[in-house]
């Protein structure tokens, strides 16, 4: 183990476009129907919903977040909606499945969707069984990150001490909160919409393009 990793004892991993790479298109599929359910909501056509969608996504983090303070929506709703999607755009990943386990301590996810949705792409990856567990944005109660309301309550739920934890995440403003409470944190730079909006090297411990080949890093696979 790479020594500056050894006082990690909690791994905590956002899901799209971390876990799998940006380029797989996933996120795009749920992005058009993030548009198609603003159509349907508003009564409006596709550049009005998807000038909508992307307001909310910049003003308030998340689509859902916006939507819900300015137009009372039904979470559940929504986000059984978006998520309907086929996940064969993402690939079985036979090295993280390999390496994940071999990360000493507990292993989690943090993401701003929702978590049967998440359970069927780390299925899909191929890694599923190797987390303990995962936040979702229910349990962030609709605050999603980089709000920290969220990493306080993930933290608290798993009894998780930000001295002893990192998180690895595509988006670098989602970092900071977790810094700011002590975590390591890593940026995935893999081409994310607005991955680098917000900054800050301050806030970056690591950054890398790809998951994999930095657990091989770090776990020595590639000496």
């Amino acid at each position: 183990m790479d020594p500056r990793f050894a006082h990690v004892r909690d791994w905590i991993f956002d899901l799209d476009n971390c876990l799998y790479p940006a380029s797989a298109g996933l996120f795009d599929l749920i992005d058009q129907r993030m548009s198609a359910y603003i159509e349907r909501l508003l009564g409006c056509g596709p550049e009005e919903a998807r000038r909508v969608q992307k307001a909310h996504f910049h003003d308030h983090g998340t689509t859902l977040s916006g939507l819900m303070k300015e137009h009372a929506i039904d979470p559940h709703e929504f986000l059984a909606d978006v998520h309907d999607v086929q996940v064969d755009r993402v690939q079985c990943d036979e090295r993280l499945r390999q390496l994940l386990p071999r990360l000493p301590g507990r292993r989690f996810v943090f993401t701003n969707g929702d978590a049967p949705y998440a359970r069927r792409v780390l299925e899909r990856i191929g890694i599923g069984e190797h987390f303990d567990d995962l936040h979702d944005i229910h349990a962030s109660s609709y605050r999603p990150k980089p709000d920290p309301h969220g990493y306080a309550l993930l933290c608290e739920r798993f009894g998780i001490a930000p001295e002893h934890a990192l998180l690895a995440d595509d988006m670098v403003q989602n970092l900071a909160p977790a810094k700011a409470l002590g975590m390591t944190t890593v940026w995935v730079d893999n081409g994310s919409e607005r991955g680098n909006h917000n900054f800050d090297e301050h806030v970056v411990d690591q950054r890398i393009s790809d998951v994999g080949e930095w657990l091989e890093a770090i776990l020595g696979e590639d000496q």
